[in-house]
């Protein structure tokens, strides 16, 4: 059935005329207009069959343009597309546009001929680690739609998660790949910041990078190669990789100095989470790696993430000219609030912190190839909700200590889909690589993916 076909497997079928990209797109479109899980905040039907007959027309004459012809991509409602509204899941943002420039990674994918189907919800301005939002209203995880698919590119993971689309656009400003595809039971990587090109720049600055959601890593490093090609918009953009992402992907970890933080030294995980956690980085050791129980040293950052994450969302409703507080999400507005008030002693401070942490974790990975550890201390939990029912602390940072690290720091870091609770609920391993080792960070995804396969869609 082509609605569990991976996005490569597609491209095999239609080079070999098994399968059309329309045949594809038909097939998907039921799913999609029924939209079980609110995973989608526009279907363009129409414009996807106008793409995907003129991909079968490419194949047909044998003439693809591009690594994703004929493939649909979902668009997380963070990247503007041409002719569709962009709201970032605000009621403020006006649904009328003008919409006319694609996003850096929009603008890749039609140039590679990749067919352009939906748009994925987000929370508002993707503030929090779960998808409900006032204008979307609450996004549900297929493996269990009572839970959350976690966020902001929740509408991506639950698109993916349900055999929807092969591949979707994800952000992550804090853990905002990582966390979904976490919670999915899916592989996703948030690169190398400047690796992919992003424009319009994000407003939470460079701790925002785009990258890859899929249901392999394969999947996950072909949508990457697309990614990566140059947008002079983007004056910070890393110059285009020298090689595939594809390239040496199965050749394993033999020999990778790999460090082991089941905690972080500071953090409390689930029991079962912990377990399977601990019985994929053994796997990780079987597979020939150098396996070692080291925690990365450093206190838990969230103060200075905090204060850089308030400060944003102050300026993002500064922006939009102060509209009245009961227009946004009331998580957002407090946080907003309280970001008004930061000091820029208190701003400065946590750059310094930042710079700090950095330096840090640069050192380490002198010593260590790669640091894995839980993608989440806990899974999935109820949908509609900022953090679990009776949890201490009200703010979703609490449950997010293995994500946002790697943000402030910028390196790349990785999910990849690890086992399951007995609830049948996805659990994740997080792989860390230094700045600029994207390869080595998807080919350790891919050497645990390979030896320890897991469903990435429901049934």
């Amino acid at each position: 059935m082509s609605d569990v076909l991976t996005a490569s497997q597609l491209l095999v079928a239609f080079r070999q005329r098994r399968l059309s990209p329309v045949e594809v797109l038909q097939a998907l479109l039921p799913g999609i207009e029924a939209d079980a899980f609110n995973a989608f905040s526009r279907v363009d039907a129409e414009a996807a069959l106008a793409q995907a007959r003129a991909s079968e027309e490419r194949w047909r004459r044998g003439a693809p343009v591009g690594a994703l012809d004929g493939v649909p991509v979902a668009i997380k409602d963070a990247f503007p597309a041409r002719g569709w509204p962009t709201r970032r899941g605000s009621r403020a943002i006006d649904a009328a546009g003008p919409w006319d420039e694609d996003a850096s990674a929009v603008g890749a994918l039609r140039r590679n001929g990749a067919v352009l189907p939906v748009q994925t919800t987000s929370p508002e301005f993707g503030w929090k680690g779960v998808t409900h939002s006032p204008l979307y209203g609450v996004t549900r995880n297929p493996w269990d739609p009572a839970t959350t698919p976690g966020g902001s590119s929740g509408g991506s993971a639950a698109a993916l998660a349900a055999g929807l689309v092969p591949l979707a656009l994800g952000s992550d400003g804090a853990g905002s790949i990582r966390i979904p595809c976490g919670f999915s039971g899916l592989p996703g990587l948030k690169p190398t910041f400047g690796r992919v090109p992003l424009w319009p720049p994000s407003a939470f600055g460079t701790v925002s990078h785009a990258g890859p959601m899929a249901r392999t890593v394969t999947d996950a490093a072909l949508l990457l190669d697309v990614m990566c090609e140059p947008d002079a918009r983007d004056w910070t953009a890393l110059p285009p990789p020298a090689q595939s992402f594809l390239d040496g992907l199965d050749d394993g970890i033999a020999g990778t100095r790999i460090a082991f933080s089941p905690d972080l030294g500071h953090v409390t995980v689930d029991p079962e989470v912990a377990a399977a956690v601990e019985r994929a980085a053994l796997a990780l050791a079987d597979l020939g790696a150098h396996l070692e129980r080291v925690d990365p040293g450093f206190e838990d950052p969230r103060e200075c993430q905090e204060t850089l994450w308030s400060a944003t969302c102050a300026k993002i409703v500064s922006d939009l000219g102060d509209p009245p507080a009961d227009v946004f999400d009331p998580g957002f507005a407090q946080v907003a609030a309280a970001g008004r008030g930061i000091a820029l002693a208190d701003y400065l401070a946590a750059m310094t912190a930042r710079d700090a942490l950095g330096t840090h974790m640069s050192r380490f990975h002198s010593e260590w190839d790669l640091l894995v550890t839980p993608t989440l201390p806990i899974p999935a939990f109820a949908a509609g909700q900022n953090v679990p029912d009776g949890w201490p602390d009200e703010h979703w940072q609490s449950w997010t200590p293995f994500t946002y690290p790697f943000n402030l720091t910028q390196q790349p870091a990785a999910t990849v889909p690890c086992g399951f609770t007995a609830a049948g609920l996805p659990i994740g391993l997080q792989i860390v690589g230094p700045r600029h080792a994207d390869a080595e960070v998807l080919r350790a995804a891919r050497a645990y993916e390979a030896a320890h396969p897991q469903p990435t869609h429901r049934q």
